[in-house]
C-alpha cells in the first residue's frame, strides 16, 4: 500500500509518519514517487529532531533576522526609541549594535563537534539521516523539481547541527542551481550575514546587493538596503554606503513613511539608526560640504533637514559646537526660505550659547535677525502668522541687538569701534523698525535711532529719522519736537555740503521746513522757516512752489519783520517772471522797488526786472498776434523804466510790431526814432533794413533804395551788402529812376563778380535797361560780356549761367536772320547766290553754336531758325530774278531746274521743324517747339494742318534723344543722277548748298511729294 504523500500532520505523530516513509522506500519498488517520498522522510527526520515544522506540513522556512538588541532595548517595557536615546548611547555601542543581526548562523570555526544550544541529548542520527536522504536524492534524481527545497532544507539540517561553514556551501550551491528559487532572497541575506559576521565585507556586498538589485518586491529589501549601507561604511566606502542608506530612507518615504507620526519600535529605531550612521558617513566625508556635495549631485530630498539635524545632533554630542553650528547654517544657506530654516539658526545661537562663546552667540543672532526680520526674503515664501515662535524670537533679538551695539558706541571713546557700533545700532534699530513698524515701542525706538545718528552727526539721515518719527506715527508730544529736530539736523547737514550735492540737501530742507509748518503752524519759528523754504524753492528752480510759499508768508504773517515780507515779495516776484505770469512779476518787483532804498545797489538789477516783465508780456502779446498791444507794451519801458538796458531792445521791438501791423509810417517813424537815439546799437543796420521795407510797402520806393544804399554803405557783412545795391537797384528799376539803378547795378557788378550767377543776372538786368532805353550798342554790349563770362567761367559755371549765356547769344545770333533773308536773288544770279549763301553760311554756324548751351528754348530757337534758313533759301531759288532775255522754251526748263534744286532744301526744313516735335515728345514745349508745328502745318498740311495734330504725331514718335540738331541730323536724299559741276542736295542741314546757276542741268528729283502738292 503506498504511503500517504500529502504532508503529514501533525497530530497523526511524528514517528508514525516517519516510519511510514521508512517502510515504503524498503519495502515498494522504485517509482515516480520515490524521490517525493525520500524529502519526505528527511523533511519529518529534521521536524523531528528540531521541531521545524509550517503549519501547512512544510518545513518551517528561516525566519527574516532582525537587528540584534542589547538587553536594555529588547526588554518588553523599553519605551519608543528616538534622537535622545540614540545621542546617549556611544558610537562604538551604536555601531556594534546596529550592524548585528540575529544570530540565527553560529559564529565562524563552530562545527558538527560542537554542542549546539538546544540539542543537547538530541539524536543526531536524525538529522545526518535527512542530509543523506537529500545527498542521495539530488544523486539519483537529479532533475527533481523540488531541489532548491531540498537544498533549502540540508541548509537548515546543517546550520541546526552547528555545521554552518558546510551550510554556507549548500546555500552556495542552492543559489548555484536555483537562481529562481523562492528562497533565493532569504538564503542571499544569510550568506550576507555569515560573511558580514566574520568581516568578508566584499562577499556580503555581493549578497546584499544581489537582493537590492531585485527591488522593493522582496521581503528582504528593506533590510538588505540597511546592511548593504553597513558593508560599505565598514569598508570606509562612504559614498557608497550613503547610498544605500539613502535609498532606504527614500524607499520608506515611498511607501508613505511619516517621520513625524508614530510607528512600531522596531522600524522607528531602524530608521533612527539609519539616520544616525547617515551622520556618521557625512561626518568621514567632511561634514556640511559633504552633505551639500551629496544633495547637489543625487537630487534634493524632503528630509535633508533630518540629516542635516542629525548631523548637527552628532556634532554637539561630541562637544564639536562649531562643526555643529556649521551644519546648522549649512542648511540655512542652502535652504534659506525652508519652514524649518529659523529653528536652525535658533539652534546655532542655542549651539554657541552652550558652548560659551558670546561673540559667536552675538553674531549668531545678528545672523538670525538679518535673515527673518519681517521685511527679510524669508518671508516672501512663509507667512508670518503660522510661525510665532519664530517672531517672538525675532522680535527680542533685534532688541538685545540695538540696545547692545548702542551702549557700545556711548561707551568707547576710539573712532573705528565707535564707528562699527554706530553702524550696527543703527541696523538694528532700523531692522526692528522695518519688521514692527506698528508696534507700540516705534516711536519711541525711532527717536532713539534719531538721537544716535544725530550724536554721530550723521545729519541727512537723523533729519530722516527725526521726520519719520514727526509724521509717520500718530501724534506723540515728541512730533513738534522731532519735526524741529529734523529741520536743525537739515540745516547743520547744508554747513558742511559741496556744491555736488547742495541742492538735493536743500530740496530736502525745504521739504521738511514747509511740512513743518504745515503741520506746526503756531510754532514761534514758523514763519522765519517758511520764508527761508521759500527762498530756497526759488533758488531750486521749484517757482510755483516758491511763489505759492512766500505768497503764504505775506498772507499768514503780515506782522513778519520786514527783511522777511521783503525776501518774500522777491521770491514771488522772480518765480512768477520764470513762470511767465509777468503782470503779476512787475507788480511784485514794483512792490520790491518801493520796499528798496534809492542808494540800494540791487535797485538797478530790480529796474531791469521791472522792465523785462514789461517786455515778456509784449512779447506773449506778440505771440497772440495782438501787434498793437506789443508795441504799447514794449513803448510803456521809457516811461517804466527809462534807465533799464532793455530800453533799445524795446523800442525796436515796438516798430517790429509795428511793421506787423503794416502801419508803416508808424513802424518808420518808431525804427527812425530808435537809430537816433540809439545810434551805436547793434540793432542799427537791422533797424534801416526795416526802415527801408516799410518805405517800399508804402510805395516811396526811391526813398527805400536810398535806405538799402545806406544799409550797404554801413555794413560791414558783404552779403549784406551786396544784397542791399540788388534791392537797392531794382527798387531804382521799379521806380523807373533808370541812371541810379545803373548806378547801383553797375557797383554791384564791379564789388561782387562773384557768385557768378548773381553777376550775370545783374548784368541781364542792365541790358535790359539799355535795351529799354534803345541804346542797342551798350545792349549788345552786356549780352556779349555775359557770354564771355560765363564761358569762361569754367568749373563755377551752372545751369543758370549757360540760360543766361545762351538766351543772350540767342539774341546775337538773330540778327545773322534777317541779314541773311534780305539778299535776294537777283541778276546776275551767280553774284547774288554767292553773297545768299556766305549770308546763310552765317546764320546755320551761329545758330549751331547755340546748341552747346544745352537749353531747351535756346536749342528750340536755333533748330528752328535752321529750318526757317532752309525755307527761305528754298524760295528764294524758286523766287529769283529769271534772265531777261531767255526764250520761252529754255525759261519752261530753267524755272522746272530751279523747282529741283529747291527741293531739298525744303525737305531740309521740314526735317529740321521736325527736330522741335522730337522736343515736344519729351515735355519740353515753348514757342520755339509751337512755331514749328506752325510751319510744318504750313509747309506740310497733308500731313501737319489737322486738328488732331500735335498728340496724335506726338504718340507716334518713338522717343526723343537729345542731339545737336546739325551734326546729327540725318541726310536729305541725293539726285540719283547728280553730276559733280551741278547742285547737289546738302548732304544734312549744315552743309552749305554749292553754287548754282540756270546753266546748269538740274538732278532728278528725289522719291517725294513735289513741292506744288504740299500747297506751296
Amino acid at each position: 500500500m503506498d504511503p500517504d504523500l500529502q504532508d503529514a500532520k501533525v497530530d497523526q505523530g511524528l514517528e508514525q509518519a516517519v516510519q511510514a516513509y521508512r517502510k515504503y522506500l524498503e519495502e515498494t519498488p522504485v517509482t515516480a514517487l520515490t524521490p517525493e517520498a525520500m524529502r519526505r522522510l528527511a523533511d519529518l527526520q529534521v521536524e523531528k529532531q528540531f521541531g521545524i515544522r509550517a503549519g501547512d506540513g512544510m518545513p518551517k522556512p528561516l525566519s527574516a533576522p532582525l537587528a540584534a538588541e542589547t538587553p536594555a532595548a529588547a526588554a518588553a517595557s523599553a519605551p519608543r526609541p528616538d534622537a535622545a536615546d540614540a545621542r546617549r548611547e556611544s558610537e562604538q555601542d551604536f555601531e556594534r549594535r546596529a550592524s548585528s543581526m540575529s544570530a540565527a548562523l553560529p559564529a565562524a570555526g563552530a562545527e558538527a563537534a560542537a554542542p549546539v544550544p538546544g540539542l543537547e541529548g538530541a539524536d543526531p542520527q536524525g538529522p545526518l539521516e535527512a542530509i543523506a536522504l537529500y545527498e542521495k536524492l539530488l544523486q539519483e534524481y537529479p532533475s527533481y523539481q523540488n531541489s532548491d527545497q531540498v537544498l533549502y532544507q540540508m541548509a537548515r539540517a546543517y546550520d541546526e547541527i552547528g555545521r554552518t561553514e558546510k551550510a554556507m556551501e549548500i546555500m552556495d550551491r542552492l543559489i548555484r542551481a536555483n537562481p529562481q528559487s523562492i528562497h533565493h532572497d532569504e538564503v542571499q541575506f544569510r550568506r550576507g550575514e555569515f560573511y558580514f559576521t566574520r568581516r568578508k565585507f566584499r562577499d556580503a556586498e555581493n549578497a546584499y546587493a544581489t537582493i537590492a538589485a531585485g527591488g522593493p518586491s522582496s521581503s528582504f529589501y528593506e533590510l538588505a538596503l540597511y546592511k548593504l549601507g553597513w558593508t560599505f561604511y565598514k569598508q570606509d566606502l562612504y559614498d557608497e554606503a550613503l547610498q544605500q542608506y539613502m535609498a532606504l530612507i527614500d524607499y520608506k518615504v515611498s511607501v508613505g513613511y511619516d517621520f513625524d507620526q508614530q510607528h512600531e519600535e522596531e522600524d522607528e529605531r531602524r530608521v533612527a539608526d539609519t539616520f544616525r550612521v547617515i551622520s556618521l558617513s557625512f561626518s568621514s566625508l567632511g561634514g556640511p560640504e559633504a552633505v551639500q556635495k551629496y544633495f547637489s549631485t543625487a537630487g534634493e530630498r524632503p528630509y535633508e533637514n533630518r540629516v542635516y539635524s542629525n548631523l548637527g545632533d552628532h556634532y554637539l554630542e561630541k562637544l564639536r559646537y562649531d562643526d555643529a553650528a556649521r551644519t546648522f547654517n549649512a542648511f540655512v544657506a542652502l535652504h534659506p526660505f525652508h519652514r524649518a530654516a529659523p529653528q536652525f539658526s535658533m539652534r546655532v545661537v542655542e549651539t554657541f550659547t552652550k558652548g560659551g562663546f558670546p561673540k559667536l552667540v552675538l553674531e549668531s543672532k545678528r545672523d538670525f535677525a538679518s535673515r527673518y526680520g519681517l521685511k527679510a526674503d524669508y518671508w516672501k515664501h512663509n507667512t508670518p502668522a503660522e510661525a510665532p515662535d519664530v517672531l517672538a524670537y525675532l522680535k527680542g533679538n533685534l532688541k538685545d541687538l540695538a540696545t547692545h551695539y548702542h551702549a557700545q558706541y556711548q561707551g568707547t571713546k576710539k573712532a573705528d569701534e565707535k564707528q562699527g557700533h554706530y553702524q550696527e545700532a543703527r541696523r538694528w534699530y532700523g531692522d526692528y523698525l522695518e519688521s514692527f513698524p506698528t508696534d507700540a515701542e516705534a516711536p519711541a525706538i525711532n527717536y532713539r535711532l534719531a538721537d544716535l545718528m544725530l550724536e554721530n552727526k550723521d545729519f541727512g539721515e537723523a533729519a530722516k529719522q527725526y521726520e519719520r518719527t514727526a509724521y509717520e506715527y500718530p501724534s506723540h508730544a515728541q512730533s513738534a519736537a522731532a519735526g524741529y529736530a529734523a529741520i536743525y539736523a537739515h540745516r547743520e547737514q547744508l554747513k558742511t555740503a559741496d556744491d555736488t550735492n547742495r541742492d538735493v540737501l536743500r530740496r530736502e530742507t525745504v521739504a521738511s521746513s514747509v511740512k513743518f509748518a504745515d503741520s506746526f503752524p503756531d510754532h514761534e519759528h514758523a514763519a522765519a522757516i517758511l520764508g527761508a523754504a521759500a527762498d530756497d524753492l526759488y533758488e531750486m528752480k521749484d517757482y510755483p512752489t516758491a511763489v505759492t510759499t512766500a505768497g503764504l508768508v505775506l498772507q499768514k504773517y503780515p506782522g513778519a519783520e520786514a527783511a522777511i515780507r521783503r525776501t518774500a515779495w522777491t521770491v514771488v516776484a522772480h518765480g512768477s517772471f520764470e513762470l511767465q505770469k509777468y503782470p503779476e512779476a512787475e507788480q511784485a518787483y514794483t512792490q520790491v522797488l518801493a520796499a528798496t532804498p534809492e542808494g540800494d545797489e540791487s535797485r538797478a538789477a530790480l529796474v531791469d526786472n521791472l522792465a523785462a516783465s514789461i517786455y515778456r508780456q509784449g512779447e506773449q502779446a506778440k505771440e497772440a498776434q495782438d501787434f498793437r498791444a506789443a508795441a504799447d507794451h514794449f513803448m510803456r519801458i521809457r516811461t517804466a523804466a527809462p534807465t533799464s538796458a532793455i530800453r533799445p531792445a524795446a523800442e525796436y521791438d515796438a516798430g517790429a510790431a509795428l511793421m506787423s501791423l503794416k502801419d508803416w509810417p508808424a513802424a518808420a517813424q518808431a525804427l527812425e526814432a530808435f537809430r537816433t537815439d540809439f545810434p551805436d546799437h547793434k540793432l542799427r543796420n537791422d533797424a534801416t533794413r526795416q526802415i527801408a521795407f516799410a518805405y517800399k510797402e508804402s510805395g516811396q520806393l526811391p526813398r527805400a533804395a536810398g535806405e538799402y544804399e545806406r544799409l550797404a554803405s554801413q555794413s560791414e557783412d558783404a552779403a549784406v551788402r551786396g544784397e542791399s545795391l540788388l534791392l537797392a537797384g531794382d527798387l531804382y528799376a521799379q521806380s523807373e529812376t533808370r541812371d541810379r539803378a545803373l548806378e547801383v547795378y553797375g557797383r554791384y557788378v564791379k564789388d561782387f563778380p562773384k557768385p557768378l550767377e548773381t553777376a550775370l543776372e545783374t548784368r541781364s538786368k542792365i541790358a535790359e535797361i539799355h535795351k529799354a532805353a534803345h541804346d542797342d550798342g551798350l545792349y549788345r554790349k552786356q549780352l556779349q560780356e555775359i557770354v564771355r563770362l560765363d564761358g569762361e567761367a569754367g568749373s563755377a559755371r551752372t545751369g543758370r549761367t549757360r540760360t543766361l549765356a545762351g538766351r543772350s547769344a540767342l539774341v546775337l545770333a538773330e540778327r545773322t536772320f534777317p541779314e541773311f533773308t534780305a539778299v535776294k536773288l537777283r541778276q546776275p544770279f551767280e553774284k547774288s547766290l554767292q553773297e545768299k549763301k556766305l549770308r546763310m553760311d552765317a546764320v546755320i554756324d551761329a545758330m549751331d553754336g547755340l546748341v552747346t548751351y544745352e537749353i531747351a528754348d535756346v536749342t528750340a530757337a536755333a533748330t528752328y531758325y535752321i529750318a526757317e534758313t532752309y525755307s527761305d533759301f528754298s524760295r528764294s531759288l524758286v523766287e529769283s530774278e529769271r534772265p531777261a532775255d531767255l526764250p520761252a522754251a529754255q525759261m519752261t526748263e530753267y524755272e522746272s531746274a530751279l523747282d529741283e534744286e529747291a527741293f531739298p532744301f525744303e525737305e531740309k526744313a521740314i526735317a529740321f521743324h521736325e527736330k522741335n516735335l522730337e522736343m515736344m515728345r519729351t515735355g519740353k514745349v515753348n514757342a520755339w517747339t509751337e512755331k514749328s508745328l506752325g510751319r510744318l502745318a504750313e509747309m506740310v498740311p497733308g500731313r501737319y494742318a489737322k486738328q488732331e495734330v500735335s498728340s496724335g504725331l506726338l504718340k507716334a514718335l518713338d522717343g526723343y534723344v537729345y542731339r545737336t540738331p546739325v551734326s546729327q541730323m540725318p541726310p536729305a536724299p541725293a539726285s540719283p543722277q547728280a553730276e559733280p559741276d551741278q547742285m547737289p542736295s546738302p548732304g544734312a542741314p549744315g552743309q552749305k548748298p554749292p553754287a548754282a546757276g540756270p546753266s546748269q542741268k538740274p538732278a532728278e528729283p528725289p522719291a517725294a511729294e513735289p513741292p506744288a502738292k504740299r500747297g506751296r
